[in-house]
């Protein structure tokens, strides 16, 4: 599974924080509200059945006292019921009633001179149940509809709900933007190492950009000029010993033609082992050569108009091959790229299936939809193992065609001459099976247009 990247984290931290934190709150709120509302409503309930108590007890006080009449001059509202419990019966506004609302319990109490108040549900609806004793025999009850108190409470629960959900959703867009603005300095140093991956050494962080990352970027700077140096050395040290390389190999060169030329004045083995050192100084020049070739590669890009299609034409030429092996789709192309390195891109893919593929038989340039431009080499060999096909493209590796076929003239550096100039100017290189039977080597190079 793949791990969330640090922006996300970042996020999802600040979220979760935030989430919490509003959890905490709208609880804590919550929990006090409805104490504070049910501490209020009690009171008031309380107040409201003692002094309606008070008001029963005086109706009460005759010899012939109309129940009814007394519990129906209360002035209660819909809010409140009154109830009154007389020598073991149960009163209402009405008539006589059960009094099924009042708890055992709580009857006991009030009966024994106590008074009690209780949270129960009447007829499925919650109440705040009070209870007043009057006299030994008689008792007032009041059941108080806590209906709209629970409908605040489902209010309060849903409002602080929502609220807690905006603040979480505040937290992710703050974590989102703090992220975005304190990963900037990092998204500039991955553009800058990109910069620097392609070959431009001269790319360099700005210490001033923000004063907390000074020594960072400092850092930075002196780790990329040491690394140049580094770089510019090893590149100097390769071209000046093929250079320096150049000069004996051309007098060993010209000797060995000499040798070369006059073979039928030597006996048999004088002349194989004339031709052997030939061969090899001539395999010796061509890796001098891809080695300076290598030295050069580490240079910048220099992209300009290019007409690729003409470049593969001479390339062609040069290696004896008939012209219409180029194929251009579609025609007429605007490539923007390095013509050195493309060049001999195109002379390696060429040599390549010349030596071990048999021959080309299509060189196709292409340009995709997204601005990427191809370069197709078909040939007519073995094919590329798929094992060898990621390989292929090191220094100083050669493929199994070479190997099954004792050739031994190869540098093993032309492949990653390929697949270097094709780096250098952000594409890739890569090697797939052809339809019809062999290799097809395929370069992209962004940088086309059609």
């Amino acid at each position: 599974m793949n791990r969330l990247g640090l922006r996300a984290r970042v996020t999802a931290a600040f979220a979760v924080g935030a989430a919490l934190l509003a959890a905490a709150m709208a609880l804590f709120s919550y929990d006090l509200t409805r104490r504070s509302l049910l501490e209020e409503r009690e009171r008031t309930a309380v107040r409201a059945a003692f002094f309606d108590a008070a008001v029963v007890r005086s109706g009460l006080d005759t010899d012939a006292p109309d129940i009814a009449a007394v519990l129906g001059s209360l002035d209660t509202g819909s809010a409140r019921r009154p109830l009154l419990h007389r020598d073991g019966r149960w009163y209402a506004r009405s008539a006589e009633i059960r009094g099924s609302s009042v708890p055992e319990e709580l009857r006991r109490t009030v009966s024994s001179g106590t008074p009690a108040v209780q949270r129960v549900r009447a007829d499925g609806q919650p109440a705040l149940l009070v209870g007043v004793p009057l006299s030994a025999t008689v008792s007032y009850y009041e059941i108080t509809s806590m209906r709209e108190v629970e409908e605040t409470f489902q209010l309060v629960a849903l409002t602080l709900t929502a609220v807690a959900i905006m603040v979480a959703g505040a937290g992710a867009a703050l974590g989102w933007y703090a992220t975005r603005h304190s990963l900037r300095p990092l998204t500039a140093v991955a553009d800058a190492a990109e910069r620097i991956a392609a070959g431009d050494l001269e790319t360099r962080l700005d210490p001033a950009t923000d004063p907390d990352l000074t020594r960072f970027s400092t850092s930075f700077n002196r780790m990329v000029e040491q690394l140049a140096r580094h770089l510019e050395r090893d590149r100097r040290f390769a071209a000046d010993v093929s250079h320096e390389l150049r000069s004996p190999l051309q007098t060993l060169a010209a000797a060995g033609s000499v040798l070369q030329r006059r073979r039928e004045h030597h006996d048999e083995r004088t002349a194989v082992a004339a031709g052997l050192v030939a061969d090899e100084i001539n395999r010796f020049q061509r890796l001098v050569d891809d080695l300076i070739e290598l030295a050069r590669a580490e240079q910048p890009t220099n992209r300009e108009p290019v007409d690729v299609a003409a470049l593969a034409g001479e390339v062609c030429h040069r290696h004896g091959l008939p012209a219409d092996l180029v194929r251009v789709v579609p025609p007429g192309a605007h490539w923007q790229v390095d013509r050195r390195r493309v060049g001999q891109i195109l002379h390696n893919l060429v040599e390549n299936a010349v030596r071990y593929g048999g021959g080309p038989v299509a060189i196709r340039l292409g340009c995709a939809g997204d601005g990427t431009g191809v370069i197709e080499v078909d040939d007519d060999g073995p094919g590329v193992p798929v094992p060898d096909r990621e390989v292929i493209f090191d220094r100083f590796v050669r493929g199994r065609a070479a190997h099954d076929r004792a050739r031994t003239d190869g540098t093993g550096l032309g492949l990653a001459l390929v697949a270097e100039h094709a780096a250098a100017h952000g594409g890739r290189a890569m090697v797939t099976d052809r339809p019809e039977g062999g290799a097809r080597f395929r370069v992209e190079l962004p940088g086309c247009a059609g």
